[in-house]
């Protein structure tokens, strides 16, 4: 009788420990191919259908936190903050919500603090697109060797679209998530957000600005580029393209006026100009998809007939293995190339043509809000999408013109702005200025070679400090007052 050289029980087990992971993980495709979900448990704000155990249904209960959640990131608050007004409210963790329900994971475990939010319970909800009302199935995987769950790359998950009824609608989620990629907060995180953060962005090197209010002692807001500070300063952007945040606030409260006043007055040439200005930044990018959609689809068709063909051949004997094995390994690989580039394009130019409606729901957008005299984080979020600044045309003037483009949601670029455009005295009064600003600077260098300069700043630099710090100070105790938290021993410079 042949004898096995090595143990036989332990490679069994282990064989059916394979085959049983392969059924289990059959099952679940079976279940995902029929769009039906492939987690034992809701999110917070969903329940099971009693009819059908498959299908959701929205909780009358948590779907309205939720919807406030999303609401609370509009207005500018960042998971931090919104975990500790739920948390001040007494409202209910999901977990022991779904616990008092005897539904979730946390069924049989110990809940110390209800009420105690999570910051990372917001972020779960704040990127969970089954609240669009789709279906996200795959989001984790597991070996049968480990019990542990992974989470995996978004773009691995598979995601069924419509199956059940939304509590967040697209053009909240999509804000949302742009906020929450370019958004910072003053001090460090912890304070208020400046309503224009995450929205304004360099026109050189596409860097977001970020906002600086306490640097020089005084309560100014100015967003400068992220990317001229970069060690080497200005390796990656040449300047700073400093503009001050009232400045940009007044233009866009104009523009929005402005805009406002066209689509009264005629509305539907407003609609056209709209439907022309997008098509117009558009066409030429689209045609060229178009076409590469088009040769896409061409090639991928020509691929499935050589394959077969290829199939057949080797089945007949009329082409060997090894030449079908790489030919079917080539068009294996640029099939799988072509599919994920015509996808990417379908998805552009659905885009596309859906956009010739988005007039309508800027329309619509701008009917909501009649009154623009105070501009909040909410509707700035609403109607913009992206702020470019270019830099001043003389730099180190303050009140210097300053070119801005303005992307508004749904409708893209409409026209160009400026700031504090001058009139011809003004400019000239500017070039006297800048003039004598290079007079006194070469004074300056002349100080600075023969030793004066560094002298006198050592005469009066602890004076100088010394009151700086004090301005500094005195804001900081009226943002402490006022509700913004320091760390201990945190000066709480700008962010």
């Amino acid at each position: 009788m042949f004898v096995f050289p090595f143990p036989q029980q332990p490679l069994f087990n282990e064989w059916y420990a394979r085959d049983t992971s392969k059924k289990i993980r059959s099952a679940f495709q079976a279940k995902n191919l029929a769009g039906k979900h492939t987690s034992s448990s809701v999110p917070y704000g969903y329940l099971k259908s009693e009819q059908d155990k498959n299908q959701w249904v929205i909780d009358p209960v948590a779907a309205p936190i939720v919807q406030r959640i999303y609401r609370m990131t509009m207005e500018g608050k960042g998971p931090y903050q919104i975990a500790a007004i739920l948390s001040a409210e007494h409202i209910e963790i999901p977990a022991y919500y779904h616990q008092k329900l005897g539904i979730g994971l946390w069924q049989t475990r110990e809940i110390r603090d209800p009420y105690k939010w999570g910051s990372s319970t917001i972020v779960h909800i704040l990127t969970n697109p089954c609240y669009l009302g789709h279906t996200c199935n795959f989001k984790t995987r597991k070996h049968f060797k480990d019990k542990k769950s992974h989470y995996v790359d978004q773009d691995q998950w598979t995601i069924i679209e419509n199956t059940q009824e939304p509590i967040i609608d697209q053009e909240t989620y999509d804000n949302v998530q742009r906020i929450r990629a370019g958004v910072r907060r003053y001090p460090d995180g912890w304070g208020e957000a400046h309503p224009l953060g995450g929205l304004l962005y360099c026109a050189d090197c596409g860097s977001p600005m970020y906002v600086n209010r306490t640097g020089n002692g005084k309560r100014v807001a100015n967003f400068s580029c992220s990317g001229y500070g970069k060690i080497p300063v200005g390796s990656k952007c040449s300047s700073g393209h400093r503009v001050n945040a009232d400045s940009v606030m007044a233009l866009i409260q104009e523009t929005l006026r402005e805009i406002v006043r066209f689509s009264k007055e005629d509305e539907e040439e407003f609609v056209r100009i709209v439907k022309a200005e997008a098509e117009n930044q558009q066409s030429s990018e689209i045609k060229g998809q178009k076409t590469r959609l088009a040769a896409c689809k061409k090639r991928l068709d020509e691929l499935e007939t050589l394959i077969c063909k290829i199939y057949e051949d080797n089945a007949l004997g009329k082409l060997p293995d090894k030449r079908y094995q790489i030919l079917d390994a080539q068009y294996a690989k640029e099939q799988e190339s072509l599919e994920a580039e015509a996808a990417s394009l379908q998805k552009a130019v659905d885009e596309y043509e859906s956009g010739q409606k988005s007039a309508d729901k800027f329309i619509a957008l701008v009917k909501k809000y009649q009154n623009f005299e105070k501009l909040d984080t909410v509707m700035l979020n609403e109607f913009i999408y992206k702020i470019f600044v270019h830099e001043r045309d003389y730099k180190g003037v303050a009140n210097s013109p300053q070119t801005i483009e303005i992307y508004f949601n749904f409708i893209g670029k409409f026209g160009t702005q400026e700031v504090n455009q001058p009139t011809e005295e003004e400019r000239a009064e500017i070039a006297e200025k800048e003039r004598l600003r290079k007079k006194r600077h070469e004074a300056y260098l002349r100080r600075k070679a023969n030793g004066w300069q560094n002298a006198y700043y050592q005469k009066h630099k602890a004076a100088k400090k010394a009151a700086m710090d004090a301005k500094k100070e005195a804001i900081r105790a009226e943002d402490q007052a006022n509700g913004v938290y320091y760390l201990p021993n945190q000066k709480g410079e700008s962010a």
